[in-house]
């Protein structure tokens, strides 16, 4: 009698197991089915959201870019802080008139004209307004061939205005130290007026001015300007940049 008691109450206690699981199963398949119902729904709001890219953003923007293409000169070489290269201080002189304009350091330390031939295309896969370029003053202390360096100059022109023929360009004239020759040097300063006025472009006479042969404003290696000397480089390309941008 006292085993059919026992039995009894396992087989009760059986059967509520039993109620509670399929209450249990009953509760968490409904909790399932509207997870999967809120995650549904988040996924369709995902895939209806709109996407901003980079070609969006960069199509909607109304600022105007001026790419410095050159070598050690542009690029600031032996300063401690880029910032200090007169593209950068151009930046901080366009921010403090409030003028849309972007500007974008290419100077490469070392850089000839034949090396800026051979990056231009890369260097055109993105917007350029006005199209500053810097470049010779290696090939002048490598003593090249002075037609081979106006050829290679008048290749990178050719090649910004075939990617947009709106593109300002300004050239940066450049003048050597008297130790090369005066032939040389009188036939090397004559290249950039002399494709400025072929291209119609805008000139810089020379970048260096007040800069070039001076000590107290070039590093120790006499060639590179100090912080003070690329504030002066900044004013010479100011002084052309400013009606070129402001036309």
């Amino acid at each position: 009698m006292q085993k059919l008691k026992n039995n009894q109450l396992i087989l009760n206690l059986s059967d509520r197991g039993i109620k509670i699981f399929l209450k249990f199963c009953y509760f968490s398949f409904l909790l399932l089915l509207s997870c999967g119902s809120d995650t549904s729904k988040k996924e369709k709001t995902t895939e209806s959201a709109p996407i901003k890219t980079e070609s969006n953003i960069t199509e909607n923007s109304a600022t105007k870019t001026i790419l410095f293409f050159g070598n050690s000169l542009t690029a600031g070489y032996g300063l401690d802080d880029v910032n200090d290269a007169f593209p950068a201080i151009i930046q901080t002189k366009i921010d403090s008139l409030s003028l849309d304009y972007t500007v974008i350091n290419s100077g490469l330390s070392g850089e000839t004209t034949a090396g800026g031939k051979s990056r231009i295309n890369w260097v055109l896969n993105q917007k350029i307004d006005v199209f500053v370029l810097e470049l010779g003053a290696n090939d002048g202390l490598r003593g090249i061939p002075l037609k081979e360096t106006s050829k290679n100059l008048q290749a990178i022109i050719d090649a910004v205005l075939k990617k947009n023929p709106k593109t300002k360009i300004i050239l940066a004239g450049m003048q050597l130290p008297p130790n090369m020759g005066q032939d040389y040097i009188r036939e090397f300063k004559t290249i950039f007026p002399e494709l400025a006025e072929k291209n119609e472009l805008h000139l810089i006479p020379f970048l260096l001015k007040d800069v070039g042969g001076i000590p107290a404003l070039n590093q120790a290696d006499g060639i590179h300007p100090t912080v003070e000397g690329q504030k002066i480089l900044a004013k010479n390309v100011w002084a052309v940049l400013q009606y070129v941008i402001m036309t």
